[in-house]
């Protein structure tokens, strides 16, 4: 019999056992996940390749078919007895328009709902957890500050995604990619490799010198975009929330689980 003293931390998921869909060539969501989750919540990652939105609205408008990765995953996640699953892409929910994201969580817990949990099953959305976090933090004009790889589109997506779920956006950044990137377009950056390059030390500099006055908060999109090690200090001075993509979507989960554990040096959203 092993003796209680010699039990070593085996992170399994005794308070909460959360699925996660993401981008199939990004490390970002894993990583601060794993920094920012408390003890006894365990994170399992399902990957996607398809291109967004992983859902598409079906030609009636009834609804809407998850992409072949997602439906996969989603099967192989209703046999893992979790307590949440999010689809972790902020470009799926902002290029999906207003109502996709219901729609698709509604599909992804159908797909759950066939496995240990049944009606249980509970999925989420990028999209619903950072509109969720926005609305706890009383934040009504967010400073949207986006990665340097969104493309034009996207970037207007964003922002009208937000302006449509009732928020009026009090400007945007479209992160400045430094010095090395600048002769490549946006959409070209994250696959020659800046996505594991980028520095957080320069995206404070430039939200804290960007951030109008009349924002009551800021909004980090991007799930793949690295930026929960500034979020304290920026709040500290900025006097302003704020939320990014990966904080949202891990305090939504938690919300969602039951789960109100605290969570330190990760913003104050953690503790609402």
């Amino acid at each position: 019999m092993i003796r209680e003293a010699t039990l070593k931390d085996d992170n399994w998921g005794w308070r909460a056992r959360i699925g996660m869909f993401i981008v199939g060539s990004e490390a970002v969501p894993e990583a601060e996940w794993g920094a920012m989750a408390p003890e006894g919540v365990s994170v399992h990652a399902a990957r996607v390749t398809a291109g967004a939105p992983w859902a598409r609205w079906r030609a009636d408008g009834s609804g809407v078919d998850l992409a072949d990765d997602l439906l996969r995953g989603a099967k192989q996640f209703a046999a893992m007895r979790l307590t949440a699953v999010v689809l972790g892409h902020t470009t799926s929910s902002v290029v999906g328009g207003k109502g996709w994201d219901e729609a698709t969580s509604s599909a992804l817990a159908a797909v759950l709902g066939t496995g240990i949990l049944g009606k249980d099953a509970k999925a989420t959305t990028n999209g619903l957890d950072t509109m969720a976090a926005l609305r706890a933090s009383g934040v009504k004009r967010p400073f949207l500050v986006l990665p340097p790889w969104f493309p034009d589109d996207t970037v207007k997506a964003a922002v009208r995604y937000y302006a449509d779920h009732g928020l009026a956006p009090a400007g945007h950044l479209r992160m400045d990619p430094g010095l090395k990137w600048r002769d490549l377009p946006p959409q070209d950056l994250y696959g020659h490799g800046m996505g594991f390059e980028q520095e957080v030390e320069p995206l404070y500099a430039q939200i804290r010198a960007a951030c109008p006055a009349a924002a009551d908060g800021v909004l980090i999109a991007g799930t793949g975009f690295r930026c929960v090690a500034i979020l304290e200090t920026l709040e500290h001075d900025l006097g302003r929330p704020v939320v990014s993509a990966n904080q949202a979507s891990l305090w939504h989960c938690l919300r969602l689980s039951g789960v109100r554990a605290p969570v330190a040096g990760y913003g104050r959203l953690f503790s609402l």
